[in-house]
């Protein structure tokens, strides 16, 4: 039985890429996807934040030469061609969706306005937010942070390739130590690669618990709807 009545998914580019990391994999898609339907179609709402890593990362830009600036502005656009894709896949299953996004792109999306997000989402549409933040120099990490704050999410989902959060990188470190539970303090103070520490500040300052868990295993995003402890929570305090 689901435990959250609002959820934040926060979606990397690169599990769209299945296997490759990059491009957009249709079986990949479509499991996920399913996996989102099945979370609506058991009353909560659904928000997602996706990247754009699979396509295009404004700080690979910087390494051929391009301006940071002009670099993060192709990252988001990146991430309304992975917001569009899910939401053809999802509308194709006979889920409701509509794509927001940060940056003005009124032939293919709405622009995100915080009402009208809201509004969808009691409406039984699942979102997709788009564009970041619309500004460069902020990660979609940060976005799926914010986003979770304005349409009020009780909880930031982040599904990546990993069971959780490890005092180290486990590939490097099979000794590393896996948390099931970790406060945001702990992560800021240990520097550890979970989201970077502006979304992670936003998280703590507004009290919203962030889950990790491994989204390439099918079953897992039910799993943690329904509050099974298959990630790391990051939070306050242990709450699951």
């Amino acid at each position: 039985m689901a435990i959250y009545k609002r959820v934040l998914l926060k979606l990397s580019g690169e599990i769209l890429g299945g296997g490759k990391g990059h491009g957009i994999d249709p079986n990949s898609i479509l499991r996920i996807v399913k996996e989102i339907s099945e979370v609506k179609n058991s009353g909560v709402d659904v928000a997602i934040v996706v990247g754009g890593g699979n396509i295009f990362r404004g700080l690979s830009g910087t390494e051929l030469g391009f301006d940071r600036v002009a670099g993060d502005y192709m990252g988001m656009l990146a991430t309304v061609i992975n917001a569009l894709s899910l939401q053809v896949v999802l509308e194709g299953i006979g889920v409701h969706t509509r794509v927001l996004s940060a940056i003005i792109v009124e032939q293919v999306c709405e622009p995100f306005i915080r009402r009208r997000a809201i509004r969808h989402l009691e409406k039984g549409r699942v979102i997709v937010l788009a564009g970041g933040t619309g500004n460069p120099y902020f990660t979609t990490d940060t976005a799926a942070a914010l986003r979770a704050v304005e349409i009020g999410a009780d909880v930031i989902l982040k599904g990546t390739k990993v069971d959780g959060v490890y005092s180290a990188d486990p590939v490097v470190q099979p000794d590393a130590q896996r948390f099931d539970f970790i406060t945001y303090e702990d992560v800021l103070t240990k520097n550890l690669k979970v989201m970077d520490a502006t979304a992670i500040a936003m998280a703590r300052e507004n009290n919203i618990p962030i889950m990790i868990f491994d989204i390439t295993k099918p079953g897992n995003l039910m799993h943690v709807i329904d509050g099974e402890n298959i990630g790391t929570q990051v939070s306050e305090k242990n709450e699951v």
